[in-house]
């Protein structure tokens, strides 16, 4: 399994980084951005929180939006320096670490108990969700989303493993 979550939180900061180089692209006025923003900035209240438990730390979220949005920028720093940041902290958790059950406090006050193997597949699955909702977003607006799929990662990622040469990780194979 943690082999399989490095990878996952691999893909999660690509994706990331591919939604948010899109959504520079639209410009800060597009209605699209502004309501990405929003989305996005609940994903990233979450991961942080769930970064805190992880670490059996406090956290200053009394809830899971915030009441000011951040600039676009601004919180594409911030999304980019979380994704490094779990990334980091994923590659020295062991096995046992992994299972260890943690007690906390869900922003609404009821109390959470959770592994923290199932703490970061619920960062994993959240962010997914939430990076679908801005791609309908875009489409129902007429604008191309960012190519975020799994698949599509780890053929970039992995293309000599995956039998593609590296700059060919876009075309498609031609049989001989």
């Amino acid at each position: 399994m943690h082999e399989l979550l490095n990878r996952l939180f691999a893909y999660k900061a690509w994706a990331d980084d591919a939604l948010l180089t899109s959504l520079a692209g639209l410009g800060a006025d597009n209605q699209v951005t502004t309501l990405a923003i929003k989305a996005l900035a609940h994903m990233h209240v979450v991961d942080r929180i769930f970064a805190a438990h992880l670490r059996r730390t406090p956290h200053a979220y009394a809830s899971a939006n915030l009441e000011h949005l951040p600039t676009l920028e601004a919180l594409s720093a911030d999304i980019r320096a979380n994704d490094r940041d779990y990334i980091d902290h994923v590659s020295r958790l062991d096995a046992a670490q992994l299972a260890e059950r943690i007690d906390f406090t869900f922003t609404d006050g009821a109390p959470g108990r959770m592994s923290r193997e199932e703490m970061l597949l619920h960062v994993i699955i959240h962010g997914v969700g939430h990076r679908g909702q801005v791609s309908a977003l875009m489409l129902l607006n007429a604008l191309p989303p960012a190519s975020d799929g799994f698949t599509t990662y780890l053929h970039q990622a992995e293309a000599v493993a995956r039998g593609r040469m590296t700059n060919e990780a876009h075309s498609p194979r031609v049989a001989a």
